[in-house]
């Protein structure tokens, strides 16, 4: 059997693609006149209602008499401002993932004694069952990390005896579990992808136990293991901050989503990782840092503010890198005149360019930084301002890391798998529906007809 017809895209089914899309385009204005919020949001990106969280807030506005008035952004994780939380543990010399991660699960900043207690437990459940590494992530790797680690995932299934027991104790241990295992299931199957495919040496470190999570990931991914006390603290900080952003972001609303059918936390957390996958979730730093070489290639002079200005104005017309039209990292579907998350990063971004040698290319980040909102403006009609995202360091800070391009999303996950176990857990213990919005059928009724009078 050929091979290829598991890839190849023939010209009938190009044909029968052709018929399924005329089938499905829906005209634009049909939207309006029935007022779907595409994408549930309107055109000023505010969300629709569609539940309650006590988990994270997302500030970007405030209203002024009546009037929705844009305002620097403020990111809570259980009514704590998450500025005041990385300056907290940083000024105490602590690493924040654990810290934070248990003010998500249960609504209180730990005292020591807690949170000692919780990395132990955390640490507990960082290791694989037996044989899993040969037995899955050794087999059939995959050059996708995100999908190696969602097929992880829904193998755990397997290993646990009370998968589809969704009381609250259960889910919570599961939810544990996965928080721990996630820097092993995507390093060791970027491990085994570089093995098999690009004839690497395959590494396979063992975590220790009195690390924490962000020591850990640039153990385990190194070849000797070693990391400096800033790389770890930076790496660190950039978890916290990808872990939680409110209930509306893709994949969290796809736990909710899921979740809300009762089904088990295997299945549940696959689909959040396929949602966090897409380019324009999760995937949006790579971008950044593929336009930012581009970039570099292209300009002769980093720091002539015209010639930059220029490429970027290029970028928005479809003239330069990946000719899509957009600055990645400029722009977030909630944050207008900034993203606190990239503003947190950004203060910790330039002692690492310091450290890496890499000023020059720091500077160059800051000036876009600068200059892509005003030119944004001069060719495009905005309804409300634009400014940096969290992409947009994040995945600078990765490339300065020396992490492989391949686990920035897995990372993201690795983060991100905190909040999206705070909201199963509030999704099951609120019992609530499943969750169905409404669809409106625009199609037109037709008779049956036989099938040798059908043209």
């Amino acid at each position: 059997m050929d091979h290829n017809i598991y890839s190849e895209v023939t010209p009938e089914i190009i044909r029968l693609a052709k018929m399924s899309e005329s089938a499905d385009i829906i005209a634009t204005e049909l939207f309006t006149r029935y007022d779907v919020k595409r994408g549930l949001r309107d055109l000023n990106g505010k969300g629709v209602l569609a539940g309650l969280t006590r988990i994270s807030d997302v500030r970007a506005n405030r209203i002024v008499d009546g009037v929705q008035i844009p305002i620097h952004g403020d990111l809570f994780y259980r009514g704590y401002n998450v500025k005041d939380l990385v300056a907290g543990f940083t000024k105490e010399n602590r690493f924040g993932f654990e810290e934070a991660t248990y003010l998500l699960l249960f609504d209180k900043l730990p005292t020591k004694k807690e949170l000692d207690d919780f990395r132990n437990l955390l640490s507990f459940y960082r290791n694989l069952p037996t044989s899993f590494v040969r037995d899955i992530i050794m087999k059939a790797p995959s050059k996708d990390m995100m999908n190696t680690l969602a097929r992880s995932v829904l193998t755990l299934y397997s290993y646990d005896d009370r998968a589809d027991d969704t009381s609250l104790p259960n889910v919570l241990r599961q939810c544990l579990q996965l928080i721990s295992l996630f820097p092993l299931l995507s390093i060791y199957g970027y491990q085994a992808y570089s093995y098999y495919h690009d004839g690497k040496s395959l590494y396979i470190h063992s975590p220790l136990p009195e690390l924490s999570a962000a020591e850990n990931i640039l153990r385990i991914l190194r070849p000797d293991s070693a990391y400096t006390p800033l790389e770890a603290k930076i790496l660190d900080i950039a978890l916290v901050l990808h872990m939680e952003h409110g209930g509306g972001n893709n994949s969290s609303f796809t736990t909710h989503v899921v979740t809300s059918s009762l089904t088990d936390t295997y299945s549940v957390i696959a689909a959040a990782i396929g949602s966090l996958k897409g380019p324009r979730h999760g995937g949006a730093n790579i971008k950044v840092v593929q336009m930012f070489e581009e970039m570099k290639q292209t300009l002769s002079d980093w720091t002539d503010e015209e010639e930059v200005a220029a490429y970027l104005v290029k970028l928005l017309h479809k003239e330069a890198f990946d000719h899509a039209g957009l600055i990645y990292g400029v722009g977030h579907a909630v944050y207008s005149k900034s993203d606190p998350r990239a503003i947190i990063l950004k203060s910790f971004v330039e002692k690492l360019s310091v450290e890496k040698g890499l000023q020059k290319e720091f500077e160059l980040y800051s000036l876009v930084e600068r200059l892509a909102p005003e030119v944004i403006a001069n060719e495009r009609q905005i309804y409300k301002g634009v400014s940096i995202n969290v992409d947009f360091y994040s995945g600078f800070v990765y490339h300065m890391l020396g992490l492989p391009m391949e686990l920035y999303t897995p990372i993201f996950a690795m983060a991100r798998i905190s909040g999206w176990s705070a909201h199963r857990m509030e999704e099951l213990a609120n019992n609530g529906k499943i969750i169905r919005p409404a669809y409106k059928p625009i199609g037109t009724d037709h008779p049956y007809a036989d099938i040798c009078s059908r043209t």
